[in-house]
Order: C-alpha cells, then structure tokens, then sequence
C-alpha cells in the first residue's frame, strides 16, 4: 500500500512539474477562434550563452499555422516586429539590432508576397559592458508584435521580456 501511495505522490508531482515548464514548445496550438491578442501567438525567451557572439539573444516563439510581419515590414501601414531593450546599469544594449531574414509568403488577403516570421525566430542582441562592472544584471525588452494567420491579422501586443546577464562570464 505504501508503494502505491508513493507512486501516486511521483506521479502527480511530476505532472505537475509538467504543467509549470516553461518550454518554449507550445503545448497545445491556439485556433483562430480561441485568440483575440496577438500575445495569445507569440511568446518571448530570451538566451544568454557567454561563449556566443553576441552571448545574448531573444527568440520568439509563433504558434502554428500564424505568421507576424517582419522587421522591415513589406508595407508601411503593417506593422513590423520591433525589440525595444530597456536600460541596465553597467552594460550597453544596442538599440540598433539586425533582425533575420524573412520568409516571404503569399496570402489570401495580399495581392503580393509579404515578409514574415514564422516558427521560431532569433534576434542577437549586441551589448557591451561598461569597464569595471561586474556581476549580474538584468535587461528588461518590449517586442511589438502583430500575429496573422491566412485570413486575417489580429490586434498588436508588446510582450515582455527579462534577459539575466552575468558580466563576470563575458569576460572570462
């Protein structure tokens, strides 16, 4: 009996582990009925990996079967994916940052083929630290984003994202 309850209690701790990831693979895939935001298609993770060049880099995460118009976008009335990087003491974030090339897509709703993301999409974030700091910081983002799917666009979302950094490991 006591192995029993105590596989029950793995069982639901682990599900529950589960639950809470933050995996940036969608469990389950929005429908168009079901959003009503584009922050309901996008979600944000941001990466620090200090032996990369940049060692920092936020990767946006679109849900299957949406796209969100690139950076630059095809039109100027649409409105293009754009990383804002807050301030942070101690180190120095371009606010001039390369995004990636677009997959250009022909739709129902365009006479033309338009620039957009689609899946998972990178952007390096160049920084610099100031001389002498060290230690950890933390840098804030907001992306503008407008999710689409093959009929219609949704209203625009700025998300939110924090990047933790730690100055000593870029040094090293």
């Amino acid at each position: 009996m006591k192995r029993v309850c105590f596989a029950a209690l793995c069982l639901a701790f682990m599900l529950e582990a589960c639950r809470n990831s933050t995996s940036p693979v969608a469990s389950s895939s929005p429908t168009s009925s079901d959003i009503s935001s584009s922050d309901q298609v996008v979600k944000a993770y941001s990466h620090f990996i200090p032996t990369s060049s940049p060692p920092t880099n936020l990767e946006l995460v679109i849900s299957p079967g949406f796209h969100i118009n690139a950076n630059p976008a095809s039109f100027p009335y649409l409105i293009a994916t754009e990383v804002k990087p807050g301030k942070a003491d101690g180190i120095a974030v371009s606010d001039k940052l390369t995004y990636p090339s677009p997959k250009m897509e022909t739709f129902a709703f365009a006479d033309t083929p338009l620039a957009v993301y689609e899946g998972s999409v990178t952007i390096p974030i160049p920084l610099t630290p100031a001389p002498g700091a060290k230690g950890q910081r933390t840098i804030p983002f907001e992306i503008r984003v407008q999710a689409c799917d093959h009929e219609k666009c949704y209203p625009p979302s700025t998300l939110t994202a924090s990047l933790p950094i730690d100055l000593d490991a870029i040094r090293r």
